[in-house]
């Protein structure tokens, strides 16, 4: 198959682009678009046969499930059933965060196929904020499943080159919308009314929105951190329970070179004759990473002071660029945990426990 990269950064070619994937798109094909937060690979979410594409072409199990981009956040409550007791909560997230990065897991409403929640009787739901996304779902006025443009378990696409890259000779088109702005894949949220005056929201995946952007509304809690969840997660690799919701599994997010993260300078002892690249969170000489071997490349993420918005937006783009390295080992800073950090972490953790189990 022929893959079509087709740019949008001129206005008199942006309405010829969006319908032809649209056209693709009604169809039942699969097309990649550009978001906010990475290249999504979208189907129209109301048809299984078009969906089941998706899991196709990027190799994702079933088990996984995805998240169903709405055309307009008021078309919520085309494919959600929201329950009275999380109704205001949920309103008032919409109202914040929407359109933009948060996810919602939601009871479902039958007119979405179980092939999209992995037979869950939830669905994760969000509304994208990025233009040309908005503008091919609500010409196709139909929701879009669209997990990243990725071979599952890889590393997320950030521009369009990065999707051809991995899914060229795969897919009919990928819509050239620029560099994602925030680099990191949604903030993934269950909203829990437990009896309290502000509610609590389970954090299932972090992302762009953050505990801190979060606390206005109710309390976070993000159980990816405790090892008890890690295990549980894990579990779900060997066959066993269902996902709740996409991005879970304890490894994921993986460049193909072993990639390590060290809490401390003091935990890396070079090998003999191996090839190092270092993954640097400020490239501050003082933290000990810089010295510590001959790196054959260093990519710094945020140099100077370490800003998380800088970081986040570089962070795939950086894997990517070490990974095509062919180097032994990638080694990894520790990224402070506080932020877009907590996001970053979670998917360094990841990567680097893919390479553990490989």
């Amino acid at each position: 198959m022929e893959t079509r990269i087709l740019p949008t950064d001129h206005p008199e070619l942006l309405h010829g682009v969006v319908d032809e994937a649209v056209r693709l798109l009604a169809a039942g094909e699969v097309v990649a678009l550009p978001t906010e937060t990475v290249y999504g690979l979208a189907a129209d979410a109301l048809n299984a046969v078009a969906v089941a594409k998706i899991f196709a072409v990027k190799e994702r199990p079933s088990f996984d499930p995805l998240i169903v981009h709405l055309p307009h956040k008021t078309d919520l409550d085309t494919v959600a059933d929201i329950p009275e007791e999380i109704a205001a909560a949920v309103k008032r997230l919409i109202d914040r965060f929407w359109p933009g990065p948060l996810t919602l897991v939601l009871p479902k409403k039958s007119v979405v196929p179980d092939i999209v929640t992995a037979g869950l009787p939830t669905v994760a739901v969000r509304a994208s904020s990025n233009l040309i996304f908005n503008r091919v779902a609500r010409t196709l006025g139909r929701p879009l499943a669209a997990p990243s443009a990725n071979h599952f378990g890889s590393l997320s696409p950030t521009s369009a080159n990065a999707v051809m890259a991995e899914l060229g000779g795969r897919i009919p088109l990928i819509v050239d919308g620029g560099a994602c702005i925030h680099g990191l894949e949604s903030t993934i949220v269950r909203v829990e009314n437990v009896g309290e005056s502000k509610p609590r929201f389970v954090i299932l995946r972090p992302g762009p929105i953050t505990p801190d952007d979060l606390k206005p509304f109710g309390r976070s809690f993000f159980p990816g951190r405790t090892k008890e969840h890690r295990r549980d997660v894990e579990a779900v690799s060997e066959g066993e329970p269902a996902m709740e919701a996409p991005g879970q599994l304890i490894s994921h997010y993986a460049p193909h070179t072993p990639l390590r993260v060290l809490e401390s300078p003091h935990d890396f002892s070079p090998e003999p004759g191996k090839r190092y690249a270092l993954l640097s969170y400020c490239g501050d000489p003082e933290e000990g990473y810089l010295n510590l071997t001959d790196w054959v490349q260093t990519f710094v993420l945020s140099p100077g002071n370490g800003k998380m918005p800088e970081a986040a937006v570089r962070f795939f783009y950086a894997l990517r660029e070490l990974d095509s390295l062919g180097v032994d080992e990638i080694i990894a800073e520790s990224i402070p945990e506080r932020g877009l950090g907590i996001a970053m972490m979670d998917r360094l953790r990841k990567a680097a426990a893919k390479t553990h189990r490989a």
